[in-house]
């Protein structure tokens, strides 16, 4: 697994399970684990940016290069 496809994965789990934390948060009334929820959601999200950002400078690289 690419280094790219790594941290999009990564990305996507920290979503998932912040989303489900954010959810048993709300369902228990716990702000804290709302909260943490949240946090972790938005670090999933940056991770999937950060992704993205990597695969368009390799693909202008490729570009630029002339490479595959």
């Amino acid at each position: 697994m690419s280094d790219v496809s790594k941290d999009r994965a990564e990305g996507k789990v920290d979503e998932v399970v912040g989303r489900v934390k954010a959810g048993v948060g709300e369902a228990t009334d716990d702000q804290q684990l709302q909260d943490e929820g949240k946090g972790q959601q938005g670090e999933g999200q940056i991770k999937q940016g950060i992704a993205n950002v990597k695969d368009k400078a390799d693909d202008l690289v490729k570009k630029v290069t002339g490479g595959s």
